[in-house]
């Protein structure tokens, strides 16, 4: 049974058990003295949230937090597998219990709110959802009540909220939950009886994003994105909340592999997904960031028809798909970011031919890939989303990178507000309606809306490479990179853009990227995203033996598996191809040396492997010299443990091709 009733005493309030399907997990749900919801989490007997406390408050009418009882419950076990057209996973189970709690206000207007929660084997979610009624209709939503009491002051992974930007770029600390103030989610806690927890939710749809505010004792609440006019979000009967999430493990890799979130989302609303396909790409990007080029008009404009060919002739001789093009369109000259209603999405450069360039990419099989940057103008950018999209799809160009650089949406609302929930949620189903994919940078958080919109492919929203140009903290440090499967990751897909090479460069601001060579490889498989970039220069490959395993490592996967990880100091995790014939194993270290040793388990027992090593070469250093590769060959099978050297800063990427 997956629901179990249980009175603890002729005074107490019901008690409402739910047990995961594997019973590993526990939920109690219950009403307190004055009718409040609450509910309790636990896995193995450990408690993982404490009694806490559900409810919303709204602007102009009686709250609903207390006065309740439960009018009637229902309960509901599902397992079933899905397919992805792309992910970490080929194939997702999606196996749970369920219980809805039916509740209603005992006198008053008797409104009506369901409680629905759902255990799966890899964590717990929990949504409200405000079925249509007489005294319940259109309502400003000004708080919401819900809880998360943990039973100690535990470590958490967390950046702050609208602290260094909107969207999400700041670097994950390790702290005590009693040093932080409001975070976002996704945050990953480390418990003091070993236990590995991410706070999140999925389905973020016509919502504000949670964020989590530390209040008394040692309890986050509920800290929804206000819009600029103080409501939280404007909703009208029937309507859902997004899920609240919570996912535990026991080691950090059971965050990674939870479908938890995938699974708390609708199915594909794309019936034909047979146009979505990843890739693999270069751009006219890097050399901007660098300050080689310019976004603007001028002698340095990087976006011109020949530099786009010199580009697409390097992706189609070297095995990438896609060339991204910045800077093609009119709106970039001048201090753009002051002003995004300038920015035109369908008028190119003079010396940018949009028709030209998309013959020739097609002609030697490369995919252009789109920008607009919007600066942050929404509603300029929705005026001209038909006709952009319409020109694209006319073009043959099926993918666009969005940008969204400034604080504010329309220079008022933030980025994870209803607002921009709204805003980004437009541009994905527009540009379904054109067949085209989203790389949406400066967006909203990820909460599994690519299982819905397999379109959406992949988002920024983290601190990427680019900061390794520019930022005056000096760049990523190596720690920030060890970090990120177990925080950002855990979102859904990041485009980090790895794969710098050229390690020289000097800017004013100092900026470096602060790994080795091989540390840069293996991020193709630490780091998941189903388009993803050769970020550097294209003269910073030609002749580099190394490459090649850029052009050999896949942007999908039928299978992930991480083999060995502690948060912010090293990661290695290996990962299966489509197909399901090949691997690929990526680990990285922070600025420390050490020595890895790596179990080949993963692998199919009684087949034997050639395996491609690129690791850390003899006196690799990420500050002194990140340059040397040792490449090298070995035959290994399911029972091989390799030991893999690993520089400060380092790294080793490994391709293991089955031998027939």
């Amino acid at each position: 049974m997956a629901l179990v009733l249980a009175t603890s005493s002729c005074s107490s309030q019901k008690k409402y058990t739910l047990a995961s399907p594997s019973r590993n997990h526990q939920l109690v749900f219950d009403l307190t003295a004055s009718g409040q919801p609450q509910y309790q989490f636990a896995t193995n007997g450990k408690t993982v949230i404490a009694p806490s406390l559900l409810g919303f408050e709204f602007q102009e009418i009686q709250k609903m937090t207390e006065n309740f009882k439960v009018i009637g419950t229902e309960n509901k076990t599902v397992d079933y597998t899905w397919d992805q057209p792309w992910g970490e996973f080929k194939k997702v189970r999606d196996r749970h219990n369920e219980l809805i709690v039916h509740l209603q206000e005992k006198s008053g207007d008797k409104r009506l709110v369901d409680l629905v929660f759902r255990l799966f084997d890899d964590g717990l979610g929990f949504r409200y959802s405000f079925p249509k009624q007489p005294k319940l209709g259109k309502v400003k939503i000004s708080n919401e009540v819900t809880q998360f009491t943990f039973t100690q002051d535990h470590d958490v992974w967390s950046i702050p909220v609208h602290r260094d930007n909107s969207y999400y770029e700041s670097t994950y600390k390790k702290s005590r939950m009693s040093q932080t103030d409001t975070i976002n989610t996704p945050a990953t806690f480390e418990t003091k009886d070993q236990l590995f927890v991410a706070v999140h939710e999925a389905n973020l749809t016509d919502f504000a994003s949670m964020t989590l505010l530390k209040t008394d004792g040692n309890r986050y609440k509920s800290d929804l994105v206000p819009w600029a006019d103080g409501v939280k979000v404007y909703a009208e009967t029937p309507f859902v909340t997004p899920w609240r999430t919570v996912v535990v493990g026991t080691k950090p890799g059971d965050l990674v592999t939870s479908t938890l979130m995938l699974n708390l989302n609708e199915p594909s609303k794309i019936d034909d997904t047979s146009w979505i396909e990843t890739s693999k790409y270069a751009g006219i990007w890097w050399g901007m960031h660098l300050e080689q080029y310019t976004w603007g008009q001028g002698p340095k404009h990087g976006a011109t028809t020949a530099n786009t060919k010199r580009y697409i002739d390097f992706a189609a001789n070297h095995d990438l798909d896609g060339i991204l093009v910045e800077g093609w369109n009119f709106g970039w000259d001048g201090d753009w970011t002051a002003d995004g209603s300038v920015f035109s999405f369908t008028k190119a450069y003079p010396d940018f031919d949009l028709e030209e360039v998309t013959k020739y990419a097609a002609m030697k099989n490369v995919r252009l890939i789109g920008h607009h940057e919007t600066a942050g103008a929404t509603q300029n950018y929705e005026r001209q989303l038909e006709d952009a999209y319409k020109l694209y799809n006319r073009l043959g160009v099926n993918a666009v990178k969005t940008g969204y650089v400034n604080k504010y949406l329309d220079k008022k609302e933030w980025h994870d507000s209803q607002y921009g929930v709204r805003h980004y949620r437009k541009v994905i189903e527009t540009a379904a309606k054109y067949h085209i994919m989203i790389d949406n940078h400066e967006p909203v958080k990820g909460t599994g809306l690519q299982r819905t919109w397999p379109n959406l492919m992949t988002q920024e929203g983290g601190r990427g490479q680019e900061y390794n140009a520019w930022s005056t903290d000096g760049g990523n440090t190596p720690e920030h990179l060890t970090t990120l499967p177990f925080t950002r990751m855990l979102s859904g897909p990041f485009d980090y853009t790895p794969g710098n090479f050229g390690f020289d460069y000097k800017l004013p601001q100092g900026a470096k990227v602060q790994t080795t060579l091989a540390n840069q490889l293996a991020l193709y498989v630490i780091i998941h995203s189903p388009l993803q970039m050769a970020s550097d220069l294209p003269e910073n490959y030609i002749g580099k033996p190394e490459f090649k395993f850029i052009q050999d490592v896949p942007c999908k996967w039928s299978e992930t598996h991480p083999l060995d990880a502690k948060i912010g100091e090293y990661v290695a995790i290996a990962r299966k191809d489509w197909d399901g014939k090949n691997w690929y194993l990526g680990a990285i270290t922070n600025r420390d040396a050490r020595t890895l040793k790596v179990d080949l388990s993963f692998l199919e027992p009684g087949k034997k492997y050639t395996a491609e090593l690129y690791t850390d070469g003899p006196g690799a250093d990420y500050q002194t010299n990140p340059y040397p590769v040792t490449i090298a060959k070995q035959t290994v099978d399911h029972k091989t443990v390799l030991d893999l050297p690993l520089a400060p800063a380092g790294g080793a990427a490994i391709k293991f091709s089955r031998i027939d």
